[in-house]
């Protein structure tokens, strides 16, 4: 795995624990449940019930930290420093551990939320903040997923950790793979037949290990259920 190839099975992971009203149907499609813990959504009792559905779902669950933005929902770049993003990352993720000891569910998996995700695949220094706090406070067989390749990617393998090679199926892409900005019409793709072809590129493309379904796009449910078919059947 520390080549970056996660198993033989595509995996679907589902960013949850951010909504009041989340369908809980989301942690049984779910292979991996991304838990906000506290920096862009989520508090004590939305992590609690998210880890207890993964309980009951027998759903993996991964922290999902971010930049300190509750107010932007970790959608805008912050300049933060690596020492203090480093400080940030590992708080929300004890907060998160904390939690799963109670219940008794490991935290297996690790994503970077939001604009996080994207500046930390850029730029080392924050990667590396990213990476070390995350190894720290969850130990050295958590796997982070991320993009396929970047910054975030080598500082995984650099640590020694399992690293998984990220695509979604409920985002619109540029040609050079990158994401279409939020925002931008057709960003976000709400339409099931879309995801589920979506899923079939990608899951057989060989280039991913997982494939990333938002909790909070309009009819997550039916785009969820759809992309685990493909993934089930493959």
């Amino acid at each position: 795995m520390g080549t970056g190839q996660l198993t033989t099975r595509c995996l679907l992971n589902i960013d949850l624990g951010e909504l009041p009203d989340e369908d809980e149907q989301l942690y049984a499609l779910a292979h991996v449940a991304n838990i906000a813990c506290g920096g862009h959504a989520g508090d004590e009792r939305s992590i609690r019930e998210a880890l207890e559905r993964c309980v009951r779902h027998g759903t993996q669950a991964g922290a999902h930290p971010s930049y300190e933005d509750r107010e932007g929902f970790g959608r805008r770049a912050l300049e933060v420093t690596p020492e203090v993003l480093r400080a940030q990352v590992a708080a929300q993720c004890a907060r998160l551990a904390a939690q799963a000891s109670a219940v008794g569910v490991p935290v297996q998996f690790s994503k970077p939320h939001g604009a996080l995700y994207h500046a930390a695949n850029r730029d080392p220094a924050l990667a590396r903040a990213v990476v070390t706090a995350t190894k720290e406070v969850l130990g050295p067989r958590v796997t982070v997923i991320g993009p396929g390749a970047g910054a975030l990617r080598e500082a995984a393998l650099a640590e020694g950790l399992s690293y998984a090679r990220e695509g979604f199926a409920d985002r619109a892409t540029l040609p050079d793979g990158t994401l279409v900005p939020r925002g931008q019409p057709g960003a976000v793709i709400t339409d099931p037949t879309v995801a589920r072809e979506n899923a079939r590129r990608l899951s057989q493309s060989g280039t991913v290990d997982t494939l990333c379904v938002h909790g909070d796009t309009q009819g997550a449910v039916g785009i969820a259920r759809e992309v685990r078919a493909v993934l089930d059947a493959s």
